[in-house]
């Protein structure tokens, strides 16, 4: 019988956070990040890919202290599976009023659970077809049948040719959509690729945001500047679709790999979006209408 694969530990994020070279306006949202224990409370889940240090909700506030980040959305990391306790206990301690969570179920789930959840801050459902240990793409329909009603969001995480294939089945659904990660897409495949004109189309039509938050889209690294095209043909395209997240603690990377600082990422977003009109979209505006902030 084959073994499976070992699971490999991953880096912790840093310690201290550079400070970003310009001030986020009033209501900046970080619309993608993970909190990670601690874990004698929550145990990590035996199905996992990898396993990250603990990441606390301490440890976030004082990064997102140091960027500007007012209201928070968390993202069910792979590493728990559909147990979110950890993911919903955080919104608990950022406080409902500024806090969001995204959640990974399967089709078993209940009215009663999904309505429980959604009073503890829950807006939308997580699929995660890159780090696995989540729920089948198959039981996507059902799902947004399920969620419609609360008006959550489907968000996928997704290799990028993926959301080509899936575009024709994502229009069909009857709630909005969130591409994770530039919508999977590499620098290296850019805005002429079908995946990239996919992703397009579906946020001109309405039915999609995309994160612009791009590093893991990054194919030469540090200091991601090949990712630069693809975001300015995101926020050019589309600008009232697109959110921009932290990927805090930017969990699954391994070894010698490079650490990014969060406060740099900032500044990177700010290139991307050089005027405040555009800024207040991305950071405020346009994440209060999808979680549901008030204005």
């Amino acid at each position: 019988m084959t073994k499976p694969p070992p699971i490999k530990p991953c880096l912790p994020p840093r310690s201290v956070t550079s400070a970003p070279h310009w001030k986020a306006p009033a209501g900046s949202t970080d619309c993608h990040f993970h909190i990670n224990g601690p874990y004698d409370r929550y145990p990590l889940s035996p199905g996992r890919s990898y396993s990250p240090p603990e990441a606390t909700v301490p440890d976030y506030q004082a990064m997102a202290r140091t960027i500007g980040i007012d209201r928070m959305v968390i993202v069910q990391p792979s590493t728990f599976g559909t147990d979110n306790s950890c993911t919903l206990d955080a919104v608990e301690l950022l406080g409902r009023a500024n806090s969001r969570a995204v959640v990974v179920i399967d089709d078993s789930v209940d009215e009663r659970t999904l309505a429980q959840m959604h009073e503890r801050g829950a807006r939308g459902v997580r699929f995660n077809a890159v780090s696995g240990n989540g729920t089948p793409l198959a039981q996507l329909e059902t799902l947004a049948a399920k969620v419609a009603p609360l008006r959550w969001h489907i968000q996928f995480y997704t290799h990028g040719d993926q959301i080509a294939d899936l575009a024709p089945m994502i229009r069909k659904l009857p709630v909005t959509v969130v591409l994770d990660h530039m919508a999977g897409v590499q620098s290296d495949r850019g805005v002429n690729s079908p995946e990239f004109q996919a992703a397009v189309g579906l946020m001109q039509s309405g039915q999609a945001y995309v994160k612009i938050s791009g590093y893991r889209s990054s194919v030469k690294g540090y200091p991601y500047d090949d990712v630069t095209p693809m975001a300015r043909g995101y926020i050019e395209a589309a600008p009232d679709r697109c959110v921009w997240g932290t990927d805090w603690p930017h969990p699954s990377l391994f070894g010698e790999t490079h650490m990014p600082d969060d406060g740099q990422l900032f500044d990177m977003l700010g290139a991307w979006a050089p005027s405040d009109e555009l800024r207040r979209k991305i950071l405020v505006e346009n994440p209060a209408r999808l979680y549901g902030f008030a204005p």
